[in-house]
């Protein structure tokens, strides 16, 4: 009896002291963090990782077919210069902004993030608007043959990454100028302008293997 009164006892449990030991006051951490101590920066880099895979599977395909064919292009002239040259530069260019807005972003600055996301967003229309004549003077139809159909796959992937990040980009910039807003919404800037990077970098073998391949 006197054992299992023991047992019943409300006085039998872990002392309190010892069970503080292992308790952690995180009440004083930050709700978000930036750079790889961000999920969000490790999912973006795993999405990046991802689409960049597919980029070069396409290009591997670009060069396979070529070597296959008895002539490249195959029954076209090579895609003009001048409407992919100036994306190209619109592209470039559009790395300052880009980069200003994701400072401002970590700093915690609304009014420097509203401002330069609003310059990356009109950049992304100007160049969605040079990418419809880059399509138009590619001098090949799509199904015309192996070469059309890789050509447009190429240009076409990168345009779908453009447009998603088009869509992602506008909706931030709305959020900051009209709410709700929240402090973790300047990690969102800031993985937006992380993903701009690998859009743009992204872009530069591919215009030299649409535009510049043919020629040589």
């Amino acid at each position: 009896m006197s054992a299992a009164g023991d047992l019943q006892s409300p006085h039998a449990r872990p002392d309190d002291a010892a069970a503080s030991e292992y308790v952690l006051d995180v009440h004083t951490l930050p709700t978000f963090a930036f750079g790889y101590r961000s999920l969000m920066w490790w999912a973006t880099g795993g999405l990046m990782l991802i689409e960049g895979t597919v980029f070069a599977i396409a290009v591997m395909m670009y060069f396979y077919l070529r070597t296959h064919a008895p002539a490249w292009p195959m029954a076209a002239d090579p895609p003009e210069l001048r409407w992919g040259t100036l994306n190209t530069l619109v592209l470039v260019v559009s790395l300052l902004p880009n980069q200003l807005a994701k400072r401002g972003a970590e700093r915690g600055d609304r009014g420097a993030a509203k401002l330069w996301m609003t310059v990356c967003l009109v950049a992304s229309f100007v160049f969605l608007v040079l990418r419809g004549f880059e399509f138009a003077a590619l001098n090949v139809s799509w199904y015309a043959n192996a070469y059309g159909s890789v050509v447009w796959l190429l240009l076409g992937l990168h345009t779908t990454h453009l447009v998603t990040d088009t869509i992602d980009t506008a909706v931030l910039t709305v959020l900051l100028f009209t709410g709700p807003f929240e402090s973790k919404r300047f990690v969102d800037v800031s993985e937006n302008a992380l993903y701009w990077y690998f859009v743009v970098l992204s872009w530069l073998p591919i215009y030299g293997v649409i535009y510049w391949a043919p020629r040589f």
